[in-house]
């Protein structure tokens, strides 16, 4: 997971304000009870010793997201009296919370939000076809496709004096207009960088397209069996996606730490890494249950698992902080690789990295 679109969370001094509110309408009096919900959380700002101006800022987002009911869940983070990132979710949070701290509290956003990455859907006819493409970042590019033929697009019926040579013609326009398509599938998958590319439409012309992409595109191609493909099956598709780009990093994770060269397990060598900038991917626990904490300083590579450790690098201005907090940051600086891995995975908390080091530590 790529968390650079966080940098401009953390281009501010703390304290941060955290808020992870479920904002579902499920019940009649649901407005009144989102309003108990929010009172709460405030409760719990006010108690951590949230500025006011920060608060403020809070609920006025959370205000505006009352009135416009279009989320299942709202993530707020503040600084400075400022809400410097939100987002709608399309369901509840896990867990409601309401945290004061140095640093935002990313990970469970981090957790619902899962991997992102560019993917296009092609609809594809016996006449040509239409492709979009999503990028990472949610941005759309829509793509039509026109068949250069369509004349004879249909069979003639059995019997006719002239219809083997009119089913000949036919279906050689589809497999003209379906080369086509493959044509500019295999051009938007590499411009957009799709690392997920789903063909669906009618059956006859997914096959040529699937016979006439590059083996490139094909590697990543996935055909829609329903022929019109919906909203689940999109999801359940880049879900997949999702899942196979985790187990990915993580059986690379054993791989390298089994041979003991660009691997590291355990907190202290993971921190180690991290304040070298040497990790390229980095695997959290998305439950971490009881958190460990971490000292951190201004910049967002002072991070150790002691604070005398920051002080021998000449930094005074030192807090302690949660552990998953600290390291995405420092990913997000680096722009390292987050794996969120699910909770009862076997990790907790580790790197793959860069590159080898023979002074790095290896719990």
């Amino acid at each position: 997971m790529d968390v650079s679109f966080l940098k401009p969370l953390y281009a501010r001094p703390g304290p941060y304000a955290s808020v992870y509110m479920d904002m579902t309408r499920s019940t009649e009096d649901a407005e009144k009870v989102i309003e108990l919900r929010w009172r709460a959380l405030r409760e719990e700002l006010e108690a951590q010793g949230c500025p006011p101006a920060t608060l403020r800022a809070i609920e006025e987002t959370v205000t505006r997201e009352m009135e416009r009911r279009r989320s299942e869940g709202l993530v707020v983070f503040a600084a400075g009296g400022e809400v410097v990132h939100s987002a709608r979710l399309q369901r509840p949070p896990r867990a409601e919370l309401a945290r004061v701290s140095p640093l935002p509290h990313v990970l469970p956003y981090l957790s619902y939000r899962g991997e992102r990455f560019a993917y296009m859907v092609a609809r594809v006819n016996r006449r040509g076809g239409e492709i979009d493409c999503f990028g990472p970042d949610g941005r759309h590019r829509h793509i039509d496709v026109p068949g250069d033929e369509d004349y004879p697009i249909r069979k003639t019926k059995a019997g006719d004096w002239n219809q083997s040579r009119y089913q000949r013609a036919s279906e050689n326009v589809w497999k003209h207009n379906a080369k086509k398509v493959a044509r500019e599938v295999d051009r938007a998958a590499s411009a957009c960088h799709a690392e997920a590319v789903v063909i669906a439409g009618d059956p006859r012309a997914r096959t040529t397209v699937l016979e006439e992409i590059s083996e490139g595109t094909l590697e990543k191609a996935v055909e829609s069996d329903r022929g019109e493909i919906v909203e689940d099956d999109l999801s359940r598709i880049l879900d997949l996606k999702s899942t196979e780009r985790v187990l990915t990093v993580a059986q690379r994770f054993e791989r390298e730490l089994a041979h003991g060269e660009r691997a590291v397990a355990g907190l202290p060598a993971t921190v180690e890494a991290v304040r070298r900038s040497q990790v390229e991917s980095l695997l959290l626990d998305e439950d971490p249950g009881a958190p460990t904490s971490l000292w951190i300083g201004p910049g967002p590579g002072d991070v150790a698992t002691e604070p005398d450790e920051l002080r021998w690098l000449g930094i005074e201005d030192i807090q302690e902080e949660r552990a998953d907090a600290a390291l995405v940051r420092a990913m997000a600086a680096t722009e390292g690789d987050l794996v969120v891995l699910p909770s009862d995975n076997r990790v907790g908390v580790g790197a793959v990295l860069r590159y080898s080091d023979p002074t790095t530590v290896h719990e």
